[in-house]
Parts: structure tokens; C-alpha cells; sequence
């Protein structure tokens, strides 16, 4: 971020798009980096930024180069690590908003980069699995949008409060939230936005017990994103047959069919993109949770082993959240495998 490499602010590990696997980083190193990577992102925001500054587009672009690289760090490395870069840089563009003087046309773009700037730091909290932050983040986001009338920012926003409303078990208030999305997404004409909501009320469904309409929505999901039309928006990059093949693994496993998830989440993490760190991490320990579940308890547990070459780059609530799943399972499996990757994860459980 603002012409630094992740290695140069501190993250640990290799480049995103390398595929050699680094040791895992003492907590020491973890806060210092934090230090590291604070102190340097403020020392960036506080150069370039003076009292009564005329704002002008240089500007727009340096603060959205600034959201893409958040989005960038996000996907390789979780939430934990990077929401408090989210924070400054969203607290920079106020800063801008309140003290600079710019003509309507840039303070619209402002105000749009703060909305989505402050739905990057609900996403991040929620990752965190910090949900009453991310729900106020959230509400920010969807305020600006109303504001400025902006229909992509709109749903971006209800299409996460129903990822996060399916998170804390309210599957009616999320499927609810995913048509309202899906509403508004229908006139952009975007195949691919709409198949990421498609199967947002999908999981939604299923965590109702509608599993014969989950089943539905998910092949429509699948339809639409080998449908040609107008691009997704930036945000959407990640959704492809990655995330659809992990969806179908979800469903699989929320019927209790547990053997039939492996081969889905199996292809979810064979197709998933080596920059999407986080979401290797989280395919792979979900992988591990249905092969125990499937009574394959020695591969699972060597997939949950396999696991902690991820866990040495990714810092992520969510993913903790489930390699603690997966060390309860198999924590309740007398076999010396299970007992062994039980304790190899435990270090990691907070």
C-alpha cells in the first residue's frame, strides 16, 4: 500500500502470489508488525495532506489505489491483519472531506469512497469475528449509499449484512437481505454479481432447512456465472467456481451429507487462486471438518495438519473459529492421528 510491498510493511510470509509456504511468525513479531505497519501507513497519510488542501482527481486516485491494496492484503492475509489499516485510511479520507475544498463533483466521489472504505472495515471486523463492529461499519456504509444514491454501494452492503445474518444464525434476515439485493443487482445487468447473491440466499436457505430450494438457487448461481454480460463490480473478483464449489460443499454438509461435501470442497480449494490466502486457509479446515464428519478421520486429520501452512500468513477470526471446530472433532476421536493433529493445532486455538 502507497508503493510498499507487504513484506516491506511487515506481513509475514512470502509475496501473495508465491507458493512456498513460511514458518510460523512469533506474537512478538505480530504486534511489532502491527506497530510497523500503523506507524508507517499514518506517517503516509500525514504527508500529503495540509489544512484547507484543494482536492483534486490525483488525490481521488491515490485514496482508491489505497482501498484496492486494502482488498489485496484482505484476501492474502484476513481481517485481523488489516483492519486497522482500513481504519486509517478511512479516517484519512474524513480528515480530507472536513478540512480540504474541492467542487461538488470530487466531494461526491469522497463521500463514495468513504462509504465503500467503511464497508471494507465492516467486512474486515467481520472476518475478525468482531460483529458488533462490522454491523456498525456496515450501517455507515449503507447511510452513505442512501445519501448518494448509489446503487452499487447498496448492494454490496445488504448482500454482506446477509452474509453476516446467516454467520449469527438469523438464516430469515439474510434471505431476506439477499433478495433485496438481488432486486436491485437485477437491472445492472451483471451475470456474475448476480450469481454471488444467488448463492448468498442459497446458504440462506439451507441454514432454513429448504434444502430442495437452496438446491435451487444454487443452480441458478451456477447458470449466471457462465453467463456473458456486464462485468462484476471490483469487489466481486473473488466469486467464480472457487466459491461455488465451496457454496455446494456448505450445503452438502448443513444437510448432513458430509461424504458428499468432500469432492465439492476438495475442487473448492484445487481452483481456488494462491492470492486468496484466507480463503485457502478456510477451504482447507472445512475440508478437514467433513472428512471427520465423514468418519475419514486420517485424512482429515492430515488435511487439518496440511492446514498450518496457511495459518503461518493468514490472521482471520473466522478461520480460528473453524480450526477450533475441527480441533474439538477430532480432540474426540480416540485414534493416535487424531490425538496428534489435535495438539499440532492447538497452539493456534485462541
Amino acid at each position: 500500500m502507497f508503493g510498499m510491498s507487504p513484506l516491506a510493511m511487515g506481513f509475514p510470509g512470502p509475496e501473495p502470489d508465491a507458493v512456498e509456504a513460511a514458518g510460523r511468525q512469533e506474537e512478538g513479531t505480530r504486534v511489532d508488525r502491527r506497530h510497523f505497519v500503523a506507524d508507517t501507513l499514518g506517517t503516509a497519510a500525514g504527508l500529503t495532506l495540509g489544512p484547507s488542501t484543494a482536492i483534486g482527481t490525483p488525490h481521488i486516485t491515490e485514496l482508491r489505489e489505497g482501498l484496492r491494496s486494502l482488498y489485496t492484503l484482505d484476501d492474502a492475509y484476513g481481517g485481523d491483519a488489516v483492519r486497522s489499516l482500513a481504519i486509517r485510511h478511512l479516517r484519512r479520507i474524513r480528515r480530507i472531506i472536513n478540512n480540504g475544498t474541492y467542487p461538488d463533483t470530487i466531494g461526491r466521489q469522497l463521500q463514495l469512497l468513504a462509504g465503500e472504505t467503511a464497508e471494507q472495515c465492516a467486512w474486515l471486523f467481520y472476518d475478525a469475528d468482531d460483529q458488533e463492529a462490522a454491523r456498525r461499519y456496515w450501517g455507515e456504509a449503507l447511510t452513505a449509499a442512501t445519501v448518494l444514491g448509489d446503487d452499487g454501494l447498496e448492494i454490496l452492503v445488504l448482500a454482506s449484512l446477509s452474509m453476516q445474518a446467516v454467520h449469527e444464525n438469523r438464516p430469515r434476515d439474510g434471505y431476506d437481505l439477499a433478495r433485496a439485493a438481488y432486486h436491485r443487482a437485477a437491472p445492472l445487468g451483471s451475470p456474475t454479481l448476480l450469481s454471488l447473491i444467488a448463492a448468498r440466499e442459497a446458504r440462506a436457505l439451507a441454514r432454513m432447512r429448504d434444502h430442495r430450494a437452496a438446491r435451487g438457487r444454487l443452480a441458478e448461481s451456477m447458470r449466471l456465472a457462465d453467463r456473458p454480460g456486464r462485468p462484476a463490480p471490483e469487489w466481486a473478483a473473488f466469486h467464480g467456481h472457487a466459491e461455488l464449489d465451496y457454496t455446494h460443499g456448505l450445503l452438502n454438509a448443513e444437510a448432513g451429507h458430509h461424504r458428499a461435501a468432500v469432492p465439492f470442497l476438495r475442487a473448492a480449494l484445487a481452483h481456488q487462486n494462491r492470492t486468496y490466502g484466507r480463503n485457502r486457509a478456510l477451504y482447507r479446515l472445512t475440508l478437514a471438518r467433513s472428512l471427520v464428519q465423514a468418519e475419514d478421520v486420517e485424512e482429515g486429520a492430515a488435511e487439518a495438519v496440511a492446514s498450518m501452512e496457511h495459518l503461518a500468513e493468514v490472521e482471520s477470526g473466522r478461520v480460528l473459529r473453524r480450526l477450533a471446530e475441527v480441533r474439538d472433532l477430532l480432540t474426540g476421536v480416540d485414534t493416535a492421528s487424531a490425538r496428534e493433529s489435535a495438539e499440532a493445532l492447538a497452539d493456534y486455538v485462541r
